[in-house]
């Protein structure tokens, strides 16, 4: 009789769910995905207590939404983690290493893959994507080539009279205004609108009209058009998704929309707009990460005033961990850490390079001031938004995407969703996570060298110098100090076993019925 009454519930918990499933599918929320470039753990007050630099609108979305302590980019740089949040897929299924620049192409997403964007509008939603895109576009030459010089040379070639057959609204969105690549460190210093490049560069910028500082070094001598302002450049993304928003709402009020806003903030140069320069005692960086928290503020001041706020789904998240040279001038200059409390910075494959904010609120469904310690991807918000929408993902769709809404809604408890994680770098090395252990495939950190000057104090002792992978639990040892592999190796193979399985197979989702909808393709 137990027994029963337990199967009982269940099936009620099962039909009310569902239930309530089918209710937020038919009211279709709008979705506001804020992505900021280069952002740490511990850049932002409401992940660390001693931060220098206030994130009052930051703080205010954690407290009125959910605020995750394990959530991860896909990759340790820029171009794989975009590919993978767009996809659900992770990047280094397509063999490309590294990232783009300059007239850099084509599209990694391909032409067929359905994406985010095109999911969302396929259920009825307009969708547009302001600011940096950094997963490749085409560019021609005079004589109809395509360009593949990623230099300055390849910018130089460029015929601007040639729309670009696949940028933004070749891939799901309805409307796109931003840059190729990196907006203030590139070949490439131009807007795009749609498929033009309607100012085009005319002469090589010129770096002695820009700040110079320790923030300020990133930045490549490339080709600059009239109307491009390096330190106004997130201002301009600002004005222009405000405008999407005011213009949606006037002429498709019954229509639900997906906004992708991708920053440039807080990725290097740090050249905050004038408004913002003092605004804080943390410097340059400083400044910049207040300006991109009031950037976050506009964005939602914006959705009040239009009367949408209660009705769209905010998530914020940063595409990787915090750049080396900021974090070490960041600590020396203010004693402020972004990588806190990790090991790593943005390119290792240490909990330092992607484990990053990642804050939601969508007013009514998730519990304001909630916090979850649920194992979390970038890759998993194409899944959760096709439950959320009701869109079913066919067989060739998010196969690294976990479908996250029962713990966005409180419904998981502490079952967790995901087993496992994988993690890649940008030369594709690989790592996975099962639990509160974590596998990587290589020795070092996967990504920057800690043997160069200003690195190497940060270079720990090796504990296991002989292991030629490297094996942690976090739960006991989250600086990742202490590498077990040779200690346990039956565990170490395991994992790197599951890993192998991951990579070869092509999907790392665990639903038996998707993994064979996948098999079956």
């Amino acid at each position: 009789m137990k027994n029963l009454r337990q199967v009982i519930f269940k099936l009620i918990c099962i039909i009310l769910f569902t239930g309530a499933l089918q209710a937020i599918a038919e009211q279709r929320p709008n979705i506001l995905f804020i992505l900021a470039d280069d952002v740490g753990y511990g850049d932002l007050q409401c992940y660390n207590p001693n931060s220098k630099i206030p994130t009052p609108n930051l703080n205010k979305l954690a407290k009125d939404g959910m605020r995750f302590t394990d959530s991860h980019s896909p990759s340790t740089v820029c171009t794989p983690t975009r590919y993978s949040i767009l996809t659900g897929r992770m990047q280094f299924r397509t063999g490309m290493k590294g990232v783009f620049t300059g007239a850099g192409g084509p599209c990694l997403i391909e032409k067929e893959r359905l994406t985010l964007p095109q999911m969302l509008r396929d259920k009825g939603y307009n969708t547009a994507c302001i600011g940096k895109w950094h997963i490749g576009m085409t560019f021609f030459n005079q004589a109809g080539e395509r360009i593949t010089d990623q230099g300055i040379n390849g910018v130089q070639q460029i015929d601007y009279s040639r729309p670009i057959p696949d940028g933004p609204i070749h891939r799901g969105f309805d409307e796109f205004y931003g840059t190729v690549s990196c907006p203030t460190t590139d070949w490439l210093y131009a807007y795009i609108d749609g498929d033009r490049i309607p100012v085009p560069p005319t002469q090589v910028i010129d770096r002695n009209q820009l700040p110079k500082h320790a923030y300020s070094r990133d930045f490549r001598p490339g080709m600059v058009a009239d109307d491009f302002q390096h330190e106004e450049v997130d201002l301009v993304f600002l004005k222009k998704s405000k405008k999407f928003l005011e213009k949606h709402v006037k002429t498709q009020p019954d229509k639900p929309f997906f906004l992708y806003h991708s920053m440039q903030a807080v990725h290097l140069p740090s050249f905050p707009a004038d408004q913002f320069k003092g605004k804080t005692t943390a410097g340059p960086h400083g400044d910049f990460i207040f300006e991109m928290d009031y950037i976050v503020g506009e964005l939602l001041g914006t959705l009040q005033s239009l009367g949408v706020a209660d009705s769209t789904l905010v998530i914020f998240a940063s595409d990787n961990g915090p750049e080396v040279q900021s974090v070490i001038s960041m600590r020396k200059d203010h004693q402020h850490d972004g990588a806190r409390p990790w090991r790593g910075f943005k390119r290792d494959q240490w909990e330092g390079g992607h484990r990053t904010p990642f804050i939601i609120n969508w007013p009514g469904k998730v519990k304001p001031g909630s916090t979850s310690d649920q194992l979390l991807s970038l890759t998993d918000v194409m899944r959760t938004c096709a439950e959320i929408v009701g869109a079913q993902l066919p067989a060739d769709a998010g196969e690294d995407s976990y479908n996250m809404l029962p713990v966005w809604l409180g419904k998981q408890g502490d079952l967790p969703v995901r087993k496992y994680m994988l993690q890649q770098t940008h030369s594709l090395a690989l790592s996975i996570r099962d639990g509160q252990w974590k596998y990587l495939d290589h020795k070092g950190s996967g990504g920057n060298n800690y043997k160069v000057p200003g690195l190497e104090r940060y270079a720990l002792h090796e504990s296991d110098p002989q292991a030629i992978g490297q094996l942690y639990n976090l739960k006991i040892d989250p600086g990742e100090t202490t590498n077990l592999y040779s200690k346990q190796p039956d565990r170490a193979q395991r994992m790197k076993a599951q890993l192998e399985e991951f990579r070869a197979s092509g999907y790392s989702i665990q639903n038996n019925f998707l993994r064979n909808q996948i098999s079956s393709k």
